[in-house]
């Protein structure tokens, strides 16, 4: 079958109608699933059957979309969570226990930052974080015998550091470990991680997939090509046999679909972070149309930045598409398309200062999110990061004055305008 372009995936992968069926995916709004006998419900609890029996498990839904965003990102198998910081839990979790250590970037969103240093801590799971930019020497200081991944965002939020992803692919293989990247800003139609040697790939839904602020979700596709059993002593959990399930051992029993089916079967079977089949159909809505929006949230991010860039008020401006940014060059080798539509900045009189513009803003809206359809602000230490200590907080790349503007889809020239009036404010 010929491999269809970024943007017929969006469209098209996941779902094809047969003769007679629904052009829209169909909505199975079911809890629980009827089979004729007791048999035949054994055998899919026990794993020897596929098909679906409770939907705190799997819905076919939410399986559809699943494979879209595989098929998007170029993984084998994926499966769809309630939050995007659920899909990074549970795909840490999934290859994580009590004892083991992780590698993280230090530039990443402060929710998940706290969840690796402080929820995942709880658990014994350590961590050591590591700079973005650090050179391969510094990566490869910061692994243990007991580390068992390692975690970065494509583009971090609000820092919007550009993870180089060849350099941390190499170094995590290189200690038998595989690298999961978060790539919500980009998305797969300006970045595919598992290209560039990630083995799973998040996402928070909930922002560009989504694009309309409508529904909460997040997703984590394999990309089916890390080789567990060659680092079988690392990961038990996928390589020896499951007693839950009777000793079937998943990379025996399921080959490339081991990491997701494990994640199924065990996390979402104990945790059950699924989302509702109603909030997959929705996100599927927003990935028809994904290829569209993403250029226009590039084209006004740029026009914004290069905007504040030469406004006096303004004291720095943080967007890789910029020719003179720091990370313009390292950003154009992952995604020369495009990188997202947010824009980080500072304004001359600090926090009190930003929060005269922020108040002063009419078509822009203080909300906390980012990355859809209509353009959004917020200042991430006292609000999304607040929780983070000063250390911290300077570690994630995120200063007092940070500003995070997100570019929506309207006229670039009323959105500069809004920021303009703002400005004439302070």
């Amino acid at each position: 079958m010929k491999e269809y372009s970024i943007g017929t995936k969006c469209v098209q992968a996941g779902y094809a109608a047969g003769n007679g069926e629904p052009r829209q995916i169909p909505i199975i709004q079911s809890t629980t699933f009827k089979y004729d006998t007791s048999e035949d419900m054994g055998k899919l609890f026990d794993l020897e059957a596929e098909g679906y029996f409770y939907s705190r498990l799997q819905n076919p839904t939410c399986d559809t979309v699943a494979r879209k965003i595989a098929a998007m990102e170029g993984g084998t198998a994926a499966m769809l969570t309630s939050s995007g910081q659920a899909a990074n839990f549970y795909a840490m979790f999934n290859i994580c226990e009590c004892g083991d250590h992780i590698v993280a970037s230090s530039s990443i969103y402060g929710g998940t930052f706290n969840l690796i240093a402080v929820t995942m801590a709880k658990m014994g799971i350590t961590a050591t974080f590591v700079s973005p930019d650090a050179t391969e020497e510094e990566l490869n200081a910061a692994f243990r015998p007991n580390t068992k991944l390692m975690f970065g965002e494509t583009i971090a939020n609000p820092a919007l550091t550009v993870l180089d992803i060849e350099l941390f692919a190499k170094v995590a293989h290189e200690h038998g470990v595989p690298l999961i990247v978060h790539n919500t800003f980009p998305t797969p139609v300006n970045c595919r991680p598992i290209e560039w040697g990630a083995d799973i790939v998040t996402h928070s839904t909930t922002k560009y997939m989504d694009g309309h602020g409508a529904t909460l979700g997040g997703a984590i596709v394999d990309s089916g090509k890390f080789d567990w059993m060659a680092h079988a002593d690392k990961f038990p959990g996928l390589t020896t046999p499951d007693e839950s399930y009777h000793g079937l051992t998943y990379t025996k029993d399921f080959g490339e679909a081991a990491y997701i089916t494990k994640a199924t079967a065990q996390l979402m079977r104990d945790l059950g972070s699924i989302p509702a089949a109603n909030n997959a159909w929705l996100l599927n809505l927003g990935l028809e149309t994904l290829h569209l929006r993403m250029p226009r949230h590039c084209e006004n991010a740029k026009k914004v930045a290069e905007y504040l860039k030469n406004n006096e008020k303004i004291t720095w401006v943080k967007c890789a598409m910029l020719d003179d940014d720091s990370q313009h060059e390292i950003a154009m080798k992952y995604m020369p398309n495009g990188t997202c539509g947010v824009v980080s900045f500072g304004i001359k009189g600090g926090r009190e200062a930003a929060t005269v513009f922020m108040d002063s803003l009419k078509l822009a809206a203080i909300v906390t999110h980012v990355a859809d359809a209509r353009t959004c602000c917020l200042h991430p230490a006292s609000t999304t990061h607040r929780q983070l200590t000063d250390k911290e907080l300077e570690e994630c790349g995120v200063t007092p004055d940070l500003l995070r503007f997100s570019c929506g889809i309207e006229d670039a020239d009323d959105i500069i305008e809004d920021i303009q009036q703002a400005l004439d404010k302070i």
